[in-house]
């Protein structure tokens, strides 16, 4: 690996900012204190910072030269509704809040990047550090866009990358095309008629109407959805009866839906929406179907994803650049790829034998309670995206 030095030299009290983020989590357009200290470090660096982007997002302006060319380098900041595990000395301090995604560690190598880019400059153009709220569910990339992100911060592409648990930590993983989900959401309500559990003529049960739309759900894809194309259809929750003999006046389902291109994703809804109604029907219930899309699928531009092999090679060795498997979580990431080109990529953060004395017994994993992202990622995250800046802005447009 060919890490830069003095982001080698500097990583330990960067490491020092991202474990007092971690101690004070802050959950989706809620990132106060997290902005306030990402915005006093890049003023102390001499950086511009421009604030309330997304409401509490903010970005970091760094210009050198006389280029009008410009890129962006994006960190999330913002943490879960989780009751941490952990007890080292930098575990959550705020009941029911934790950083078990890791965007304190990526707020902490974009950190790394702007003080080396401040300080050296090899480039001739502008970096955009964009420091983006409410990732986990808020769609605060989409919020800094309504706010004139690509209007006030013009950039030729986009970048952004996530740890991963799992990868080894000097690894990084890229896959061109799609390489998250979409995120969707359904609530479908069933209304019958409550009775006495031992005389169920003189009702009408929802129970059986929704235990047969929870079957047949599955059969949109395995009979509708082409077999090569990939869609998951997960009911999460029934809510009904509050007593084990009566009969229930409603029933309640929901769930998510995930897909990696649009096409899939109506064709579910429609057929998810014709299967409630019509089972609602023949069981004589009346049914309320609720389908709401949240995040797009994470589509990487080729160009850009090429780009970011070339530069992880250079970096740190072809061996460690891999292929990655897409997977089906969801990232907000997909609003900014609808707009610019770019890439969204990963970068591993070990199997959890980084983490300090005192961690829960749980798995090193994204959203579990005795997560903890891994410090060795700072100068490696932050050394790439010097590279991606500086590659970026000196290549033939």
């Amino acid at each position: 690996m060919l890490l830069i030095e003095s982001i080698l030299a500097e990583a330990a009290g960067i490491a020092a900012l991202r474990r007092d983020i971690h101690a004070h989590p802050e959950l989706c357009f809620e990132e106060a204190r997290t902005g306030d200290l990402v915005a006093r470090q890049l003023e102390a660096w001499g950086i511009e910072v421009h604030r309330g982007l997304g409401r509490t997002g903010l970005v970091g302006v760094i210009r050198n030269g006389t280029s009008d060319r410009a890129v962006g380098l994006r960190a999330d900041m913002d943490a879960l509704p989780i009751q941490e595990h952990n007890h080292f000395g930098h575990a959550s301090r705020h009941a029911g809040k934790m950083h078990a995604c890791g965007h304190d560690g990526h707020t902490a190598m974009l950190l790394a990047a702007a003080q080396y880019l401040a300080r050296h400059r090899h480039f001739d153009g502008t970096v955009y550090l964009i420091f983006q709220p409410a990732e986990e569910g808020g769609g605060g990339a989409r919020e800094m866009m309504r706010d004139g992100l690509f209007q006030r911060f013009p950039m030729e592409a986009i970048f952004g990358a996530h740890n991963w648990p799992g990868l080894k930590a000097g690894q990084i993983a890229v896959k061109t095309g799609p390489c998250f989900a979409s995120s969707n959401e359904f609530k479908i309500v069933l209304r019958g008629k409550g009775c006495h559990g031992a005389m169920p003529h003189m009702g009408t049960d929802p129970v059986p109407a929704a235990c047969q739309m929870v079957q047949a759900f599955q059969t949109i894809l395995t009979r509708n959805k082409h077999p090569l194309d990939t869609g998951v259809i997960s009911v999460t929750m029934i809510h009904t009866g509050e007593a084990t003999n009566v009969i229930p006046e409603s029933c309640e389902m929901q769930g998510t839906v995930r897909t990696f291109t649009t096409p899939v994703l109506d064709l579910i809804e429609r057929r998810m929406r014709q299967i409630a109604q019509s089972t609602a029907e023949a069981f004589e219930l009346e049914c309320d179907f609720e389908f709401d899309r949240n995040y797009p699928p994470t589509v990487n531009h080729d160009a850009e994803s090429a780009f970011i092999r070339e530069v992880g090679t250079e970096l740190l060795g072809a061996d460690n650049v891999q292929e990655f498997v897409p997977t089906m979580g969801a990232e907000d990431f997909s609003y900014f790829l609808q707009e610019k080109p770019g890439c969204y990529f990963v970068i591993g953060n070990g199997d959890g034998t980084h983490r300090d004395g005192g961690h829960g017994l749980g798995p090193c994993t994204l959203h579990n309670p005795s997560y903890d992202f891994n410090d060795e990622l700072i100068p490696i995250g932050a050394s790439l995206w010097v590279r991606v800046a500086e590659r970026w802005l000196n290549r033939p447009r």
